[in-house]
């Protein structure tokens, strides 16, 4: 089974293995991820994939989601199986597990499935999962904000959507460019088959909808949607601090647009308060307004809190906010990652220990430690978290424990800072 130029395909799968060239590494020892449903697109990927992974080294594993929405969901999954068997692949099952909710719900199998597939990736060592959505994807994308959704277009490359199982996970779409009746000839000369989702074409769902009338001919220019440079110089300026910080100085905000930086203020209030879900544009924009009339103010926005001086303006975790709440005292097992308040992952090698917030537990610091908090911006110093041993010792750090900030790095992944997989050895 492949899936190639020439005779047995479009000249446009040239292409494609020259996005997979611009992002992905020739030499990690890492495995690379695909998302594999079993219709035809994911069809297409998976041996597109396959021939360039082979011919570079590179490991896959196939990864299928099983909703549980069809009866006919576990058949699906016995015949993806069976196609990852018969190209020697290693293949995980995905389940969705749970009540499904009775609205929204291609929303929630949206959210669930980003979740498991990239916790299967890391799990898996993968710092990339590939993705099927092609240019048809894009134009459904548009239609169905002309019908008054949100949804954005699919994006080449990006950091997974789902937080925090999608920390240092990224997606890639190397199909962007192609159309869905292009990929379904080029497997149909080859006599391949594939599933098709009947919710693809039931009018209760939004893409449904929006597929049926594209079919009637609406049809637009479709051009992938670029990285935002603007948003990415900006970004590049950012200055990012002890305890999470982001922030700028006012002369690095200078010839900004007005939507760049909203776009920075709503990204970065994600990243200091470790939320998954972005404030309202509207919120953002009219922060981003008051950033640029240049006069002092603080304001919240998803759980962040921001500081605009005379010289700089700071994002920082807002203490006081308990909506999510994160910011609450959690013990730590010896040897298994924690993920605390969104932003720090912590990671004890003996037991005993219990992470918690800074506030009402500075004088429990030593002498040192005080200080160095209150050299911190005071936005900072609350949200900070602090480390509790069995002997109720408070402390900002130990040996025994690992605190990794994961602020800056979502930051960059998701301003257009990383743009390629990284060499892991």
């Amino acid at each position: 089974m492949r899936l190639s130029p020439g005779a047995e395909g479009p000249a446009a799968f040239a292409a494609v293995d020259r996005v997979f060239d611009a992002h992905l590494s020739h030499t990690s020892a890492a495995p690379i991820a695909v998302a594999y449903s079993g219709g035809g697109d994911s069809l297409a990927l998976l041996l597109a994939a396959q021939a360039w992974s082979a011919a570079r080294g590179r490991r896959l594993i196939v990864l299928h989601v099983d909703h549980g929405l069809q009866a006919t969901s576990g058949a699906w999954a016995a015949h993806c199986r069976e196609v990852a068997r018969r190209l020697d692949l290693s293949f995980e099952i995905l389940t969705w597990t749970g009540p499904k909710p009775a609205t929204g719900r291609p929303a929630a199998a949206r959210a669930a499935r980003h979740s498991l597939l990239a916790d299967a990736a890391r799990a898996a060592g993968a710092a990339v999962v590939l993705m099927g959505h092609t240019a048809d994807d894009v134009l459904e994308a548009r239609q169905m904000r002309r019908d008054g959704a949100t949804t954005p277009d699919p994006r080449p490359w990006g950091p997974s959507p789902a937080w925090p199982e999608g920390r240092g996970v990224f997606l890639l779409r190397p199909l962007l460019a192609m159309r869905r009746a292009e990929l379904r000839q080029a497997l149909a000369q080859q006599t391949l088959t594939w599933i098709e989702d009947p919710a693809n074409s039931d009018p209760a769902y939004a893409r449904a909808r929006a597929r049926a009338v594209l079919g009637c001919g609406v049809e637009e220019a479709i051009a992938p949607q670029a990285p935002d440079e603007d948003l990415t110089a900006l970004a590049r300026r950012a200055r990012h601090g002890v305890g999470g910080t982001i922030g700028w100085r006012r002369e690095d905000l200078d010839g900004a647009s007005a939507a760049a930086l909203a776009q920075a203020l709503s990204i970065a209030s994600l990243c200091v308060a470790g939320g998954a879900r972005p404030p309202r544009r509207a919120s953002a924009e009219r922060l981003a307004d008051a950033v640029r009339s240049g006069r002092p103010f603080t304001a919240t926005l998803a759980g962040a809190r921001l500081v605009a001086g005379p010289r700089e303006v700071i994002m920082a975790r807002e203490s006081g906010e308990a909506a999510r709440g994160g910011l609450v005292e959690t013990p730590l097992l010896a040897g298994e990652p924690l993920v605390w308040d969104g932003r720090f992952e912590v990671l004890a090698e003996a037991p005993g220990f219990r992470v918690a917030p800074l506030a009402g537990r500075m004088t429990q610091l030593a002498p040192e430690a005080r200080r160095a908090v209150t050299a911190l911006p005071a936005a900072a110093r609350k949200a900070l978290p602090v480390l509790i041993a069995a002997d109720e010792t408070v402390t900002l750090e130990t040996p025994e424990v690992e605190v990794r900030s994961l602020t800056q790095a979502r930051f960059e992944a998701a301003t257009g800072q990383v743009g390629r997989e990284p060499d892991a050895a």
